[in-house]
């Protein structure tokens, strides 16, 4: 009798572990008495998972933290590379968090090992030279969006679309008059969502931009309200004293619940990043904005390689939403286009037909798909 497939499994952070925890559901389905270990969180040890040390030990942001915790961080490293290889397990999956996972696949691959990595780093975006190390790491790369695998199989990497988990979970008609009932907001009025960052920095940059633009609008739409929600305890400070300069406006402050914010609105003005694929999975028009240091844009516009920054118009490969970008986020600019939705039920009904077209592109079996691409891999292997 053949002993029980061993799977190592290495998430950092709690997308990483929702991600994590479904992969296992679909692989037991597969392999009901396989193991699986390594480093995930709470949903991932419900699902039966060991975990060798805490998920958050992973959780690092900005660049002075993982400095700070570099010889901690390589000592974690060092101890699962050791884990995976003395007890020969038949396949790793880095589960996100590239910065971490990719050297540690690169060197257990070396060793014999299978080795995967689930959702890719946006090497199509910038720096794209990095995928001559993912090739050198990776025996399969699992792919949230359709545009990542085109990239990939350009470069001769072994890849599968497994379509994006948020695609999965939000329907394809969104209950825009829950959301408003759940939120106390008037269910008839027209309602403008801001959403300037998750950042201090972001918030500093777009929060006054933005409500300037909403008092702009306001003027021609009367009753417009606005829902603004906060994405930490901090923001919501940050966003409060902002708001005390503008108390004409009327306005819902709320601290998180960004998903109902975003589900209630007519239109979302939001700062550039993943907000942007909620927004259009919720079928909601929006106008993307961003600012940068005068130097930092310099240099990170000079290194991209994609001709947009928001997800709907990186996987519809053309304009579908107004990207106001720098020099000009201007508050005319912004105002006219948040107002050309308001204004043009056309255009909207248009916008919407298209993001439900993408939706369902990326309903592509999710976790499903990804465990099954992951059986064909270790199939492969054992023939």
């Amino acid at each position: 009798m053949s002993s029980p497939l061993k799977i190592g499994l290495v998430a950092g952070e709690s997308s990483g572990d929702q991600l994590g925890a479904g992969l296992i559901r679909s692989l037991k389905l597969h392999y009901p008495e396989a193991q699986f270990e390594g480093i995930g969180g709470d949903k991932m040890l419900s699902e039966g998972f060991r975990s060798l040390y805490p998920m958050d030990r992973l959780s690092v942001m900005g660049f002075i933290e993982p400095l700070k915790r570099l010889p901690e961080l390589l000592g974690i490293r060092r101890h699962l590379y050791q884990h995976f290889t003395n007890n020969r397990f038949d396949l790793v999956v880095g589960i996100d968090s590239p910065d971490f996972n990719l050297g540690l696949e690169k060197k257990l691959r070396q060793q014999g090992l299978l080795t995967a990595h689930y959702v890719s780093p946006s090497v199509w975006a910038w720096r794209q030279g990095r995928v001559k190390k993912i090739a050198s790491a990776v025996d399969l790369m699992l792919t949230l969006l359709p545009f990542e695998a085109d990239f990939y199989k350009q470069h001769d990497v072994p890849v599968v679309f497994v379509g994006h988990p948020l695609a999965e979970e939000i329907p394809l008609v969104t209950d825009s008059i829950q959301a408003r009932k759940t939120l106390n907001l008037p269910e008839d009025g027209r309602i403008l969502t801001l959403m300037p960052g998750s950042r201090a920095s972001e918030v500093d940059s777009l929060g006054r931009l933005f409500l300037d633009v909403a008092q702009s609008c306001r003027r021609q739409l009367p009753g417009l309200h606005l829902v603004v929600p906060a994405a930490s305890h901090d923001r919501l400070e940050q966003l409060n004293g902002l708001l005390n300069e503008y108390p004409e406006l009327s306005v819902t402050l709320l601290e998180g619940q960004s998903h109902l914010a975003m589900a209630a609105a007519d239109v979302v003005l939001l700062s550039s990043g993943t907000s942007t694929l909620e927004a259009m999975l919720l079928n909601k028009p929006m106008v993307v904005s961003y600012r940068l240091g005068k130097w930092t844009y310099a240099l990170v516009s000079r290194m991209l390689k994609v001709p947009w920054v928001s997800l709907p118009n990186l996987l519809a490969s053309e304009a579908l939403v107004p990207e106001l970008l720098q020099d000009n986020a201007t508050v005319d600019n912004l105002s006219n286009a948040v107002l050309a939705y308001f204004l043009d039920e056309k255009k909207v009904l248009a916008l919407q037909h298209r993001f439900a077209e993408l939706h369902q592109t990326l309903r592509h079996g999710g976790n499903r798909a990804a465990g099954q691409a992951l059986v064909d891999l270790l199939e492969d292997r054992r023939r």
